[in-house]
């Protein structure tokens, strides 16, 4: 699971992107203004930056210059020219998408810069029963899908993720809430009750331990009758 800066200032068109990447598992922030992007990109870590060029405040082609290194950046944008196209790969872009768009193509635009820069690994991912695969997002027990709301899929592929080590508090927030959204002093601890009856319900053969004063720990029952 990696956690997404969207730049674009059009709000239907945000609001679909970031919906569409949220449904795959991914946390997103969304700026509608340079300005809120540039305090983002100081205050959070980013696996992947979606970039509009033509921002309200200025031109997203500045933003390239001032990410941070390494972070990936694909730029979204009705400029298709060439030389526009080439600005932007030479300013520090390494993937262009032109308006209009398909979302499936986005997503895996989105898989692929992921993947190079590290982020995602090619390798499924298996705990007890359950098998995630980050190239395609897929989330099964014994191969079959089980019900799953959006913020329990997260909390779970963060889990998966780190199986066998403690997660801390402050690493799941991050990896389930973006910057926009509310959160409570309960939300992890509601989320995480509702996932362990999800686990139970379904026999995924995992165990979601509390570690007090830490975080949580997810481990398969047989390593826990191992013990």
């Amino acid at each position: 699971m990696s956690r997404i800066l969207l730049v674009e200032d059009h709000t239907s068109l945000g609001g679909t992107i970031v919906e569409y990447l949220r449904r795959g598992g991914h946390t997103v922030d969304w700026a509608q203004t340079l300005a809120d992007a540039r305090l983002l990109l100081a205050d959070t870590r980013f696996d992947l930056l979606l970039l509009d060029l033509g921002m309200p405040d200025g031109d997203g082609l500045g933003l390239l210059g001032q990410k941070p290194d390494g972070l990936p950046a694909l730029v979204l944008t009705a400029r298709g020219e060439l030389n526009d196209r080439v600005e932007g790969l030479d300013r520090g872009a390494e993937d262009y998408l032109v308006k209009p768009f398909d979302l499936e193509e986005l997503g895996a635009r989105c898989r692929v810069l992921l993947r190079r820069a590290g982020n995602v690994s090619a390798t499924r991912v298996t705990a007890g029963k359950v098998c995630f695969d980050p190239a395609t997002q897929s989330l099964d027990c014994e191969g079959q899908e089980f019900p799953l709301s959006r913020r329990e899929r997260q909390l779970l592929v963060a889990l998966i993720l780190r199986a066998g080590k403690v997660c801390t508090r402050a690493y799941l927030e991050n990896q389930l809430y973006d910057q926009s959204e509310p959160v409570t002093p309960n939300a992890l601890e509601t989320t995480v009750s509702r996932l362990r009856h999800q686990l139970e319900a379904q026999d995924c053969g995992l165990n979601l331990r509390t570690i007090r004063g830490v975080g949580y720990l997810l481990e398969a029952v047989h390593d826990i009758r191992a013990d």
